[in-house]
């Protein structure tokens, strides 16, 4: 409820947070110890309840001070006015404090400045009990804000319980438990059955089952063989297993989503923006009609006095006080961000969950988005060679790639003895691989790279509908292999619900145009286009960008994983990464990163961003409803300080219950 909001202890830490730079700062600075450890960040059970003693201790005095002004007749000032003095001091002190500091920065019109000159002003006209009130209720709703936002704050630090502190490595044949942070890349550590893992790193043991929910959001375990990656977060489910460490505790993957999550909150969205503007101009002008609600009557009515003016002049300030519309919108955005974690879906910014609501183009990469990424030769045709001389040439120039069709042809070729050694490979964008490999120049790729060379080959190769590797063995034409990639589970229903939505769908694939049109016949995109170098993908995105250009309230959002889409993620108004599976380098240019490799989880970030902005429009109009009614009703004395409480504390706590509901929302 503050745009400027510290908590004073008594031990004499403070705490800020500093509501309209960051309000919502997932991570403030005095918790990094907690963070760096791993641990979640939470105040013990006495510091928790230490914040609420002032409250009690006004409430108490305050109702104490209500029943003796009804009954008993000593109870006059000054004993009257100490007595309430008293009351007003553990809830107004940190407020009137606050104030100053804000003064001192040059910062004057701050809701803490509205509440101490409408609650001095009303004890200086003898309105005690209400001046007490004023600031007990407005304290006890920066208190419920305070619960909301730690809760807000927890779905998301739920991420940070996931990273282990210290590992089991092993050195010199024996169990050396150290800090995760020292354990340098190429050691081997163990992870014991139901340990979470600590870093990134390749399995050494033959296989293993790990929980990747904390990760993924899965819930389904998920079997990872030797030099398969093991990140950290995962929880080992059964035997012991060894891996060797391959990136340092602060590169992690996770480490990196942490990080992003830490900064989600920096990039607001333009509602919240202008409601920070909006509060900077709104403040100042409330002071200044107080002011004139006291002075202007003075010429116009015959029996004017000073303090009833006064009296509606200060009713008039704390009805005017901006707390729901300051705090609801940002708790509003950071619910939507915490309600997106829960879902493995991150979004990197409030701006974000604006952006997401206006798209009206799909883009989405086929490999590692719509299908699996997961490939297995299906067939091996040879031409002057044989096939066991035609796989192991082939594996061999393969295992200079990490491209998915070299994994699958170096599957097929079975680990039983050592590849040929391959030299001066060199990987050319689009088309394919070329080196030499036992003595003999060697190019596997597409049709392009056959044409590039001018070896020729049969033409009709080019209609199977699925990945075909040629290879070629010192200018001729030796064969290829037909490759096959699965839909993913969920992406027809993705499209399906897209098209529900009244979006378009878009499929942009490198792979051959044959094998696109197959896909994207099962999975029923609008488009697709096939046979795409990462520039020409570039170009399509453009085109379609072009084609909404009309209308700058609609927008384009590009779906993918690899490291080749990482300029097409960036160009689109939201960059979508699968997270799980997909590159370092598009997961740091996205806007939005998918955790799980669902697709379908595409459209619940629409939803999820669609419902935020829901809410958030909800708060706007509700504060600004009362508000306006609650201030002609003041202005015109009809309403009391009381009425101006429920305005100010009443409603924004009604905004900040709104607000915390679309965490429990189902998507």
């Amino acid at each position: 409820m503050a745009t400027h909001h510290n908590h004073s202890h008594d031990d004499g830490h403070t705490h800020d947070h500093d509501h309209d730079h960051g309000a919502l700062d997932l991570i403030e600075s005095e918790s990094s110890a907690a963070v760096s450890a791993g641990s979640e960040y939470a105040p013990s059970t006495w510091e928790g309840f230490r914040e609420y003693v002032p409250v009690i201790i006004s409430l108490v005095l305050l109702l104490g001070g209500i029943l003796l002004d009804n009954y008993a007749d000593w109870f006059r000032d000054p004993w009257r006015f100490l007595w309430y003095l008293v009351a007003y001091w553990p809830v107004g002190w940190p407020v009137l404090r606050r104030a100053g500091r804000q003064i001192a920065k040059g910062d004057v019109f701050t809701e803490f400045f509205l509440m101490g000159v409408a609650t001095i002003g009303a004890f200086a006209i003898r309105e005690y009990p209400e001046g007490v009130a004023v600031m007990l209720f407005y304290t006890v709703g920066e208190l419920f804000q305070d619960a909301a936002v730690m809760r807000a704050r927890r779905s998301i630090k739920a991420l940070l319980d996931v990273r282990p502190d210290t590992v089991t490595v092993l050195r010199d044949g024996k169990a050396v438990p150290t800090k995760a942070a020292q354990v340098k890349i190429g050691e081997v550590i163990q992870i014991k059955p139901g340990e979470k893992v600590g870093l990134d790193g390749k399995m050494q043991s033959e296989t293993g089952s790990f929980d990747t929910a904390a990760l993924t959001g899965e819930s389904v375990p998920r079997t990872i063989k030797k030099g398969e990656d093991v990140l950290a977060g995962m929880i080992n489910r059964q035997t012991l297993a060894e891996m060797e460490v391959t990136t340092l505790y602060q590169n992690s993957k996770l480490s990196r989503i942490l990080k992003l999550v830490q900064e989600a909150t920096g990039r607001k969205a333009k509602t919240q923006e202008f409601i920070a503007r909006f509060a900077k101009i709104y403040t100042p002008l409330i002071c200044a009609l107080a002011v004139l609600i006291t002075v202007v009557p003075y010429f116009f009515v015959a029996d004017y006095r000073f303090q009833d003016w006064l009296y509606r002049g200060l009713v008039f300030l704390v009805i005017g006080c901006p707390c729901a519309l300051v705090i609801s919108i940002p708790l509003g955005y950071f619910g939507g961000i915490g309600a997106g974690s829960r879902q493995g879906i991150l979004f990197k910014g409030s701006v974000f969950l604006d952006l997401i609501t206006q798209v009206k183009t799909v883009v989405m990469d086929k490999t590692g988005t719509l299908t699996q990424g997961v490939f297995k030769v299906q067939d091996v045709q040879v031409q002057g060679v044989s096939v066991e001389e035609l796989t192991r040439l082939t594996a061999a120039l393969e295992s200079k790639s990490t491209h998915p069709v070299a994994t699958a042809i170096l599957a097929y070729a079975g680990t039983g003895e050592p590849l040929l050694p391959a030299e001066n490979v060199e990987e050319i964008p689009g088309h394919g691989l070329k080196g030499t490999v036992d003595g003999k120049t060697v190019l596997a790729g597409n049709a392009k790279l056959l044409r590039k060379f001018n070896i020729p080959f049969d033409e009709s190769l080019t209609a199977i509908p699925f990945t075909v590797v040629m290879v070629a063995v010192e200018g001729q034409f030796a064969g290829y292999f037909t490759i096959a990639d699965q839909e993913k589970d969920d992406a027809a229903e993705t499209v399906k619900q897209l098209h529900r939505m009244g979006l378009k769908t878009v499929m942009l694939s490198g792979d051959k145009a044959t094998v696109v049109q197959a896909v994207a016949q099962n999975v029923g995109v609008d488009e697709a286009v096939g046979d795409l170098l990462p520039e020409d993908k570039i170009r399509e995105v453009e085109r379609l960008k072009q084609a909404l250009s009309a209308n700058p309230k609609q927008k384009l959002a590009f779906v993918g994983d690899g490291v080749n889409d990482a300029p097409v993620v960036a160009l689109a108004d939201v960059g979508i990464a699968m997270g799980g599976l997909g590159s370092d380098a598009t997961i740091e240019t996205a806007d939005v990163v998918i955790q799980t490799d669902q697709p379908s989880k595409i459209a619940t970030a629409i939803k999820i961003g669609k419902a935020t902005r829901q809410i958030v429009w909800q708060n706007i109009t509700l504060s600004l409803v009362v508000k306006a009614i609650v201030l002609l009703l003041g202005a015109g004395g009809v309403a009391t300080m009381w009425e101006a409480v429920f305005a100010d504390v009443g409603v924004a706590l009604l905004a900040i219950l709104n607000a915390v509901r679309v965490q429990n929302l189902k998507f």
